[in-house]
């Protein structure tokens, strides 16, 4: 069985998702956030290793508590360990247990099949994305986390082709992404997006 490097688990979490939830933070992230609340998650180094039995195990002890929940997985970056997610997913929905991925989609590779067939496979087990768009001006976002945000968009889209219901998450920090400017184009780009809910 598949294990993944966990940095914490929430047992309350209220805004990572619909409901009440657990939340489980991975390790792990290629990003470098200037504005970063968990930078602790960036090495892939240490944590716990958890199989997916040992997390639903926790989740189904406090079941009730959960109603209208249910299991969001972040970090970090979750899709660095997107077959553990997937196989985490895959039960969960399993149990009728409601998934959402909270992610910034940096590692999206469109032209990388086993990439892609491995996405959709994660894919077909979650009920929502949240996806974590920081800076719509490609400068500023390499300037702000030290990527590109070419292949972050793509993944917008990518979702959108696929009907994926999506909860978009921005970040406004004053005088980094405040800039009307900015927040207008992301707004012009988030209305393309049909199942943006």
């Amino acid at each position: 069985m598949t294990t993944g490097q966990i940095h914490s688990i929430e047992s309350f979490g209220t805004v990572d998702g619909p409901g009440i939830r657990m939340v489980v933070f991975t390790k792990g992230c290629p990003m470098r956030c200037q504005y970063c609340h968990n930078p602790d998650t960036w090495s892939s180094g240490g944590g716990t290793s958890m199989t997916v039995s040992e997390i639903l195990s926790q989740y189904e002890a406090s079941r009730p508590f959960y109603r209208g929940g249910g299991i969001t997985v972040t970090g970090g970056e979750p899709l660095l360990q997107m077959e553990f997610v997937t196989e985490l997913f895959e039960e969960a929905r399993r149990r009728d247990i409601h998934t959402c991925l909270d992610t910034s989609g940096v590692t999206f590779r469109d032209a990388d099949t086993a990439y892609l067939e491995q996405l959709d496979r994660l894919l077909a087990s979650t009920c929502l994305v949240m996806l974590d768009l920081k800076q719509i001006d490609d400068e500023k976002h390499r300037l702000l986390t030290g990527r590109p945000n070419r292949n972050i968009l793509q993944f917008a889209e990518y979702l959108d082709q696929k009907q994926i219901p999506v909860w978009i998450r921005h970040v406004v920090v004053p005088g980094i992404t405040d800039n009307e400017k900015d927040l207008y184009h992301l707004g012009r780009f988030i209305g393309t997006l049909k199942y943006v809910k």
